[in-house]
């Protein structure tokens, strides 16, 4: 009987150790800061004569010093490069926009939408008569703006009209595209 009070007695010393262990340890994280160390007081003025030179610091600790207070602080130039915010691809051209406010009536159709009427042959060059779907005429000669993709009359010729077109294709880069405008003949067999 003796053995087994012995064996209760070492459980619960071992149960009380184990419980003091336990609140030891989860006690040390939890506790406050350490109070900070106030700055140090100056000296009075008598105070300051009495203090010794600091001992000498070797070279080599001074020249890294020096090194690193040399060293230029880094600052971003943006000079020659880049916006990162712009597209790659721009969609529409900045002076389409400024010139959608003006626009003439010949600007409003697309070019497949006037049919060439007639062909006036003068010294100074050809002039075109173009119609649009409502029977409305307009002339053209060369350099008259034309059609919704910034189109300019390029030729009068006696028998059709060359209008460039300049567009800008997936990839940003301006190309022409030229549309000819034909004189409608009658056709053989028909009306005369």
């Amino acid at each position: 009987m003796k053995k087994v009070r012995k064996l209760q007695r070492s459980k619960r010393i071992f149960l009380v150790i184990s419980i003091a262990f336990l609140f030891l340890v989860s006690g040390c994280g939890g506790g406050t800061a350490p109070p900070s160390i106030p700055p140090k007081a100056k000296a009075p003025t008598h105070a300051r004569k009495k203090t010794v030179a600091p001992a000498k610091v070797p070279e080599k600790a001074e020249k890294k010093e020096v090194a690193k207070k040399e060293e230029p602080e880094y600052s971003y130039n943006p000079a020659g490069k880049q916006d990162p915010f712009k597209p790659f691809i721009q969609l529409t051209p900045s002076d389409k926009l400024v010139k959608s406010a003006f626009l003439t009536p010949l600007q409003k159709y697309d070019v497949s939408q006037l049919k060439l009427v007639a062909i006036i042959a003068i010294p100074d060059g050809n002039i075109a008569l173009v119609e649009d779907a409502q029977g409305k005429g307009y002339f053209l000669k060369k350099g008259t703006l034309i059609g919704r993709n910034d189109g300019k009359v390029k030729t009068v010729l006696k028998d059709k009209v060359i209008v460039e077109e300049v567009y800008l294709d997936a990839i940003g880069q301006s190309k022409r595209n030229e549309i000819s405008l034909f004189l409608h003949q009658p056709e053989e067999g028909g009306e005369s």
